[in-house]
């Protein structure tokens, strides 16, 4: 079948990009921080490179072909012939929904707003502002107040100046929004989950962020008082998500058809695997471009806005664990359906912070802090599920969906 081809493909572990994506991270902060002090105009001109709607840029189109580059590889290796499975194990199909969208999101506006906005905030500067987009649509005249923010001019371009620590918020938010479709394949599989279920999850994920992530979005966004216009939002999910999964979609439909399963997965799958990380690399050098200033001039900023992405990361896996024992799952299920909620698609993150609020935007910044934590905090995880195997029930592996470990 050709779901199970695929996990034996792709279900190898982490690769060298992906096992030392914090490193990546760290040497593309320095090389962005470098390029902002050497060449500051390059990279004001490639946030320059937009699409506008009226005056106002909607669209990055560096960082949209960057995210395409990021999403395609994805969405092509999914095989959603497999939603219509799902079915068969509904319980932990239900909980990973519920703990994706019904609990997530809250949870992760709550305890940012806890560590942002009380406990850090003086860290942070209680009086720091930070310069984001006017939101789509909204042509207001400086001086004007909009939410938290009001209207200034900055080179010739209305800006709207936020407190800083609500940019944070901002990005944190929607990491919250953004379950991952991606990573989760590999957490799924070191943890040694039901690779089938992970596989489904990461397909009905994907389904449910085209019409959950921009009403949610725009709702706890509005809550932190940073509103932001519903067709921006719908515009970003478009294009960060719906057009790579299309792409993904119909070119894989056209490529086994043509070409035949075998060379899919051995010739086309192969030459893609370093695709994703490289298209993100590239986009954090731009983000940290713009960003290096603020870096330098407070050092601990990375780390007053891991904190809470940490604790929100094992909150939400403890929760999802817990729920996945009281409902006597399988040992195979309760792993990828906890890593699932655990970890952010951090791709659409980033891309929507910076179509949002801007490429030098704290909450671009909040975004690409989620990319520095993945891998080390999703590792400890795994090795959490790995230690508590004897807490569940184990059950015989399909052959159908599932790869011999």
């Amino acid at each position: 079948m050709t779901s199970e081809a695929c996990i034996k493909k792709e279900a190898k572990g982490l690769s060298v990009f992906e096992k030392y994506l914090t490193l990546w991270v760290v040497l593309c902060i320095v090389a962005g921080i470098v390029l902002g002090k050497l060449a500051p105009g390059v990279a004001t001109f490639l946030d320059g490179l937009a699409i506008n709607v009226g005056d106002a840029p909607v669209v990055s189109i560096p960082i949209a072909i960057c995210l395409f580059f990021m999403m395609y590889p994805i969405m092509v290796k999914i095989d959603f012939a497999e939603v219509l499975k799902a079915g068969k194990n509904a319980k932990p199909v239900g909980l990973t929904l519920i703990i994706n969208w019904a609990v997530k999101p809250f949870t992760m506006y709550a305890i940012s707003i806890l560590f942002l906005g009380i406990l850090f905030r003086g860290f942070i500067g209680a009086e720091a502002v930070d310069l984001v987009k006017m939101p789509l649509g909204l042509d207001l005249a400086v001086g004007a107040e909009h939410g938290v923010g009001r209207v200034v001019l900055e080179n010739g371009i209305k800006m709207l100046e936020v407190p800083l620590w609500r940019s944070y918020l901002a990005g944190c938010i929607l990491l919250g929004i953004a379950p991952c479709t991606a990573m989760v394949l590999v957490w799924g599989f070191l943890a040694r989950g039901n690779d089938g279920h992970t596989l489904v999850m990461v397909a009905i994920n994907s389904l449910a962020m085209l019409l959950l992530f921009g009403p949610l979005g725009g709702f706890l966004l509005g809550v932190g008082r940073l509103p932001v216009p519903w067709q921006a939002l719908l515009l970003s999910i478009g294009i960060y998500v719906a057009l790579p999964l299309v792409a993904g979609y119909l070119s894989r439909k056209l490529i086994i058809h043509t070409k035949g399963e075998e060379w899919f997965r051995e010739k086309f799958l192969h030459v893609l695997t370093p695709i994703t990380i490289t298209a993100l690399l590239v986009t954090l050098v731009l983000l940290f471009s713009f960003k290096g200033e603020t870096i330098l001039a407070n050092p601990l900023t990375i780390l007053w806005i891991a904190i809470p992405l940490f604790l929100q990361t094992s909150l939400i896996f403890l929760l999802g664990y817990g729920l996945a024992k009281l409902l006597r799952l399988k040992y195979e299920d309760a792993a990828p359906s906890a890593m699932i909620g655990a970890s952010n698609h951090f791709e659409v993150a980033i891309a929507t912070s910076t179509m949002l609020f801007g490429l030098s935007s704290g909450a671009a910044l909040a975004t690409v802090v989620g990319v520095l934590i993945e891998v080390p905090v999703m590792l400890m995880l795994v090795k959490v599920c790995l230690r508590t195997k004897s807490w569940f029930d184990h059950s015989t592996r399909d052959s159908r969906y599932n790869t011999p470990l």
